[in-house]
């Protein structure tokens, strides 16, 4: 008796055959996570939104998109090598993305979610609206600790802002 109901080979249209596919369990001993317990045991339930940096277009490279699923990673693992690797680039390349110019907002969403010290927030400039108006704020999200998607929404705010700020700036005829 057949498990799966068999077509034949000549028709156009036959059953599909489904297999559903098991993980293999490592039986491995876990290594121990080198990280703090403070580190480890911490839950983040909220990402703060973030203006990516902004670089230039390279189908390899580090995307708004990426940057803002390697930041939802980054809170599910706590781990920046593996969240790197989840997006398909190197430990090395997030630092090297982290020290960029304009990535400010990428780094601050980077240490709230590792813990860091606060730090002083950089001062608005009409350049980092602009950038905030271009490519809008990303929003990882997670549900249950687990890393579900990002959320894109364009940076009103930083518009309105903006403009008040090009008030100012225009000389004004008398």
């Amino acid at each position: 008796m057949a498990i799966f109901p068999t077509a034949p080979k000549t028709a156009f249209l036959h059953i599909p055959l489904y297999a559903l596919i098991l993980r293999m369990k490592n039986n491995h001993s876990p290594k121990p996570d080198p990280r703090s317990a403070a580190v480890q045991n911490r839950r983040i339930s909220r990402i703060p939104a973030f203006t990516p940096a902004e670089l230039r277009v390279r189908r390899d490279g580090w995307t708004p998109l990426k940057q803002a699923e390697f930041i939802g990673h980054l809170a599910e693992t706590r781990c920046v090598k593996r969240a790197a690797e989840r997006v398909g680039m190197s430990r090395e390349s997030a630092y090297r993305l982290r020290r960029k110019p304009g990535a400010a907002e990428f780094t601050a969403a980077w240490d709230e979610i590792l813990g860091a010290p606060n730090m002083p927030r950089a001062k608005v400039t009409l350049e980092g609206l602009f950038q905030r108006i271009r490519l809008g704020r990303y929003r990882p999200v997670l549900r249950g600790g687990r890393y579900v998607g990002t959320l894109k929404k364009d940076d009103n705010s930083a518009l309105l802002t903006a403009l008040s700020h090009l008030d100012r700036v225009v000389p004004t005829e008398d």
